[in-house]
């Protein structure tokens, strides 16, 4: 197995939830050169993350690591103190990458979009901050739009409006906690700004450090998308 290394360029992850523009916003950065940011893939990063916060939400496995002395094969957490969360988390990110997102050769920037919303907001803030820190040069794209369009749009239609305007107050709340403690890192994009102006794009090419030319914006916007359909 060749060598594993992270794109040059990093990782740029488009969150939102659906009917908001993330598919439109997935296919313009990826008209930028050397980028490849894939679609949806049902959130498989979320059990990993998981996976690696059990261990460092553990106070046994803190514990035996802070002490350091080997522990006895009759202990019941026998070799805990032998754990390394980099290296897991590390290792977590090489497999996600080798075989979910798969870099093309020459692939400069990597990433996904993705739409399905952790309901805990503690939980989400969490993974977020886990995708900043153990992606490479990683960047958070975050999209919302009018919720009252966005509930007469695709399965959000039929479903009770008190609770849909419940799950995405609360994963705007999350977006905007995010953003405002890694500014840097990450831009707020509403989609009826940037339908109604382009300009709106500006924040997102300034945080990818490249931009499309306005031919190229213009025929991403007039493109009718029929995946919805």
């Amino acid at each position: 197995m060749p060598e594993f290394q992270h794109p040059p360029g990093g990782y740029v992850f488009i969150v939102t939830y659906g009917r908001s523009g993330s598919t439109l916003l997935q296919r313009l950065v990826n008209t930028l050169p050397g980028y490849q940011i894939r679609g949806e893939n049902n959130n498989a990063l979320v059990p990993l993350f998981d996976s690696w916060r059990a261990i460092v939400k553990s106070p046994n496995i803190f514990g035996m690591r802070a002490q350091g002395a080997p522990s006895s094969s009759s202990h019941p957490w026998f070799g805990a103190e032998r754990i390394d969360p980099d290296r897991y988390a590390a290792a977590l990110v090489e497999s996600f990458v080798r075989t979910v997102l798969q870099p093309a050769l020459g692939a400069q920037v990597s990433g996904f979009k993705e739409i399905r919303l952790l309901h805990d907001p503690e939980h989400f803030t969490a993974y977020l901050e886990f995708l900043l820190q153990v992606f490479p040069k990683a960047r958070l794209v975050f999209n919302t739009r009018n919720h009252a369009d966005v509930m007469q749009s695709g399965w959000w239609r039929g479903q009770d409006p008190e609770r849909v305007k419940g799950v995405l107050n609360a994963a705007e709340a999350v977006f905007h906690a995010v953003h405002a403690a890694h500014p840097d890192r990450s831009v707020l994009l509403q989609y009826d700004a940037y339908t109604a102006d382009h300009a709106a794009f500006e924040p997102l090419f300034d945080l990818l450090g490249a931009h499309p030319g306005a031919d190229i914006i213009a025929d991403v916007m007039a493109t009718r998308l029929t995946h919805a359909a």
